[in-house]
């Protein structure tokens, strides 16, 4: 059981790293499936791991110099508290009732982000969209510029204002469904407040290291972890998520959002199904 921990870990914590999810969209949904945890316990265990995955998917970021760290930190101002309330919020929902709400969600933002890869196909680059919507809006004022360790430029503008406040249900899916909160973060960071989606990814992981030790916290409280699962997943998320981290560094802005569309329908699909 110990090595197949591991392996789980190894692949979440790549899939977060790549994708700056957090690994936990695969993680609970196995808890649950295949080790026959309560939904909510799946969670507290995820949540754990996946601040592991914060952790090491930030050294990887860092090391390519592909994180918005003014616009990180501030995310983390809304999404801490938030994951402190979805944790909280979680003893009050049923084990099948948490993990269909777990599967419709995964399904519902795997369907936009596949609806923002379709448009950015018509204008042949993710970036060129954003380009194009920050140089239309009024409330595109807060400009960037991050050069990469490969000196890659990405110049945009970060629009908080309508971004920031949405950010906090980010924290309450980390906290609620114990995956890091990237899920939210990501396409919110990438299509509301305007980072291109390399940085929107990187930015993410680092958001999710306040976000995942507010959230873990409290599933401790509630007795919601179990450490003998999370130590393994822990290890193995480790190597993971470095791993993660490089190959995002290669993919192509659409193909990196296809992929993290694909895995949540996926799984969104068969979580629903196994519980109606």
């Amino acid at each position: 059981m110990t090595f197949l921990l591991g392996l789980l870990g190894v692949f979440s914590g790549f899939l977060g790293g790549m994708l700056g999810v957090g690994g936990g969209v695969i993680v609970v949904p196995i808890l649950i499936l295949v080790f026959g945890f309560e939904s909510r316990i799946a969670v507290g265990t995820s949540s754990m791991m996946v601040l592991f995955t914060a952790l090491s998917g930030t050294g990887a970021y860092f090391r390519q110099k592909r994180i918005d760290w003014k616009t990180g930190i501030l995310a983390a101002v809304t999404t801490v508290p938030g994951a402190a309330i979805g944790a909280y919020l979680t003893k009050f929902f049923s084990s099948r009732s948490l993990a269909i709400i777990f599967g419709i969600t995964l399904f519902i933002m795997a369907t936009i982000m596949i609806r923002r890869t379709l448009r950015a196909a018509k204008n042949q680059s993710t970036e060129n969209t954003i380009k194009n919507a920050q140089q239309s809006g009024p409330s595109a004022s807060w400009k960037r510029r991050i050069v990469d360790a490969a000196g890659n430029v990405f110049d945009y503008s970060a629009r908080l204002n309508p971004g920031l406040p949405l950010l906090f249900f980010g924290g309450l899916a980390s906290g609620f469904l114990g995956i890091g909160g990237g899920l939210v973060v990501v396409p919110i960071l990438a299509d509301i407040i305007g980072l291109p989606i390399h940085l929107a990814v990187a930015t993410s992981m680092l958001t999710m290291i306040f976000t995942s030790i507010s959230s873990v916290s409290t599933h401790i409280m509630l007795g919601n972890v179990r450490i003998d699962y999370a130590i393994p997943l822990i290890i193995g998320i480790l190597l993971g998520a470095q791993g993660g981290a490089r190959t995002a560094r290669r993919l192509k802005s659409v193909a990196l959002e296809r992929v993290f569309a694909v895995f949540m329908i996926g799984i969104g699909i068969l979580l629903i199904i196994s519980r109606i």
